[in-house]
């Protein structure tokens, strides 16, 4: 395995995961990585470890650099298999090793693997000397877990922000100024849209303690290192936290005999008509994570649903529950449907986007049975008045 260099005696030592498709409902279609890091010092230390599989990989990579017997302390930032799950094997490896966690973390290591681990726990703003180095602690609380932590190198500049800032891309490449910015937004956004998002100011707070600090790289568990862009994606997390988002609709819907579609491609025409930017996303064939980043982006989002049984197409109800747990905010909603005898569907969706405290500035279409020409034609300025309404 071909040793990797962040810093001076700083080592990447995860796992790339080419084949994963499925993180716990994200689609992961460029595969993720399980970073890991190794540091050469006084005392030799292990940031975080890999998913179980990868526990070989990882351990490959660091016998290239030294034996692990001589690891001394072994960081666990967060609880997460993904990142601990290789820790049980590491500490029989590493008899003397000290495992240092958040106080939250100790209490999950302990519940997870209910083994007699040897834990130090640190509190926000400790430091840890292991040499020339100092290794600083810092909580952040529901980034995305209780038990999340981040570990900051001062003499390196160098930040190791867990989940924070990550993304999921299996590449050979390990830092930023390798892969296009343009993909790097993408996955990061989609990686903050699906697990951080419900998490905003918990975001912020975190993000204002990381702006005290002097920062030439940022190394998270998944994906690429940030050197080049950290600007950049500090940029970007602040307009996420804050759920921040641009003046374009989002059409989101299913159909059972194409009259709910009918509907959204003429709500579809009547925006288009006022300059803005829609997408439309046919729940058949568009993932749910990948619609949760054009919701994060975008500021009207429309959904569209037949009645089926007196509720909603699964699809749909599968979308909003998943919707609901991440919480996006600052919305305009507006909902669209079709029926045969019930007409139930276009109801069960208002519910859910007022109790996310969207605005719904317009009337809901309800339409039996199939739109007409004058059906469509009315839509149509429908569409009109939320594109003019979202430009206001």
């Amino acid at each position: 395995m071909e040793k990797i260099e962040l810093k001076p005696n700083i080592f990447w030592v995860g796992g790339i995961d080419w084949d994963i498709r499925n993180f716990h409902g994200y689609s992961t279609n460029r595969g993720t990585t399980y970073n890991a890091y190794l540091i050469i010092d006084e005392k030799i230390t292990l940031i975080d470890t890999v998913k179980p599989k990868f526990k070989g990989e990882m351990l490959s990579r660091i016998k290239e650099i030294i034996n692990p017997k001589k690891i001394e302390y072994i960081v666990s930032n967060h609880v997460e298999m993904d990142h601990s799950g290789s820790l049980t094997e590491m500490t029989e490896l590493c008899p003397n090793a000290t495992i240092i966690t958040s106080t939250r973390g100790e209490k999950g290591l302990k519940k997870h693997y209910k083994k007699n681990l040897n834990l130090k726990v640190v509190e926000s703003g400790d430091t840890l000397n292991i040499g020339k180095r100092n290794l600083t602690f810092v909580h952040i609380p529901m980034v995305h877990w209780p038990d999340s932590m981040v570990t900051y190198i001062k003499e390196d500049k160098l930040l190791l922000s867990n989940d924070s800032f990550g993304q999921h891309i299996a590449s050979s490449e390990r830092f930023d100024n390798e892969v296009e910015w343009g993909i790097l937004k993408e996955e990061a956004a989609k990686y903050y849209a699906n697990i951080v998002m419900p998490y905003g100011s918990q975001v912020e707070k975190a993000l204002s303690t990381i702006e005290n600090l002097d920062i030439k790289m940022i190394a998270p568990s998944h994906g690429i290192i940030w050197k080049n862009n950290i600007n950049n994606i500090i940029k970007e997390y602040k307009k996420w936290s804050k759920h921040e988002s641009e003046n374009r609709a989002l059409i989101i819907y299913d159909t059972m005999w194409g009259s709910t579609e009918k509907i959204a491609y003429s709500l579809r025409e009547g925006i288009n008509e006022t300059g803005l930017n829609v997408s439309l996303r046919n729940l058949k064939t568009s993932h749910f994570s990948d619609i949760m980043s054009e919701i994060m982006t975008s500021k009207l989002i429309l959904f569209g649903s037949p009645t089926l049984n007196n509720g909603l197409l699964p699809t749909m109800g599968g979308f909003l529950s998943y919707m609901k747990g991440l919480r996006p905010r600052n919305k305009i909603g507006f909902v669209f449907g079709s029926y045969g005898w019930g007409g139930q569907a276009v109801g069960e969706i208002e519910k859910i986007i007022n109790d996310l405290s969207w605005e719904i500035p317009v009337k809901s279409v309800n339409i039996n049975y199939i739109p007409d020409e004058n059906d469509l034609k009315e839509i149509k300025n429908i569409g009109n008045t939320l594109g003019n309404y979202l430009k206001k």
